[in-house]
């Protein structure tokens, strides 16, 4: 049997469910999940593999109008996706009443690309309800397949599976066959502290903050990790840090159970906050994270 190889992309609104899916797609907990829209900032790999496939899934922001310079560099991790793709897989759920970005959706309707509408959360629905979305996207994309599921549960994966198994092209694989990802354990570990402080604080504190991981030392018996929270105002410097080190101390004890499940390794943690004035409009800082 000639061997496959394909890369399977990952879109649609903010907070539909796709971070969820790569996660149960993969077998692993790469992208970070939150209940706040907009918590996925860039593109995630992760890498599946047997013997004769190699399919590349990726997520992605979701799909938005931009208000800062970030939020363009999130939408341009979007346009590359659609671009190299060679299935997209379209989330939207059963609360989506139209999409997110109407050039997305006008891209979609013109693309070559196999594309599958996967509507989740239907655990959160009843049939007349199902039915009514399934009938909408039908009539929004008449060339695509509609597979209703719930990535949360893990129920309906089964015909995206065999879909993509029939669809990926015949080639050579992209990436090592023992690689999960092609990103750097050091983001991964960026992400999870982010998430941490998605779960943290409210309204527009998360969406100001940025993590860079400055040290990763392994020691024989534990793993000690140094990194920086950037924020953009004095003010919020002082959110993030709490009366007394209390939340940045929460921050850190949360981060440090998520490491130590993901590296299976006890992990000493240090957390330090820094200003850094309009960080997410500025092109050279975005640059140096990585945006």
């Amino acid at each position: 049997m000639a061997h496959k190889s394909g890369f399977v992309n990952i879109i649609g609104s903010p907070n539909v469910g796709k971070s969820t899916l790569m996660n149960q797609l993969v077998g692993e907990r790469l992208s970070i999940i939150t209940s706040k829209s907009q918590t996925t900032r860039h593109r995630i790999t992760g890498i599946v593999n047997s013997d004769d496939y190699q399919i590349v899934f990726s997520d992605t922001p979701g799909v938005l109008d931009p208000n800062y310079k970030l939020h363009e560099n999130m939408m341009g991790f979007v346009n590359s996706a659609m671009k190299d793709a060679d299935i997209i897989l379209f989330v939207t759920d059963i609360y989506e009443t139209k999409v997110n970005h109407e050039r997305t959706l006008e891209r979609l309707k013109k693309t070559s690309i196999p594309v599958l509408v996967l509507l989740n959360k239907i655990d959160q629905g009843n049939q007349e309800l199902l039915e009514e979305k399934i009938a909408h996207w039908k009539n929004e994309l008449p060339n695509s397949n509609v597979f209703p599921i719930s990535a949360l549960e893990g129920f309906g994966l089964e015909p995206i599976w065999e879909f993509i198994h029939t669809t990926l092209p015949e080639s050579p694989p992209y990436f090592d066959k023992e690689d999960l990802t092609d990103r750097p354990l050091r983001f991964f570990i960026s992400e999870m502290i982010r998430e941490k402080i998605f779960e943290t604080y409210k309204k527009e504190i998360p969406y100001a903050t940025q993590v860079v991981v400055d040290s990763y030392k392994e020691e024989e018996d534990i793993v000690r990790i140094m990194a920086t929270i950037f924020v953009e105002r004095n003010s919020q410097k002082g959110i993030i840090i709490g009366h007394q080190g209390k939340k940045i101390k929460h921050v850190g004890i949360k981060s440090r159970q998520l490491i130590e499940k993901f590296i299976e390794k006890k992990v000493f943690i240090e957390l330090r906050v820094k200003v850094d004035e309009n960080w997410r409009s500025n092109d050279r800082k975005l640059e140096s994270f990585g945006y």
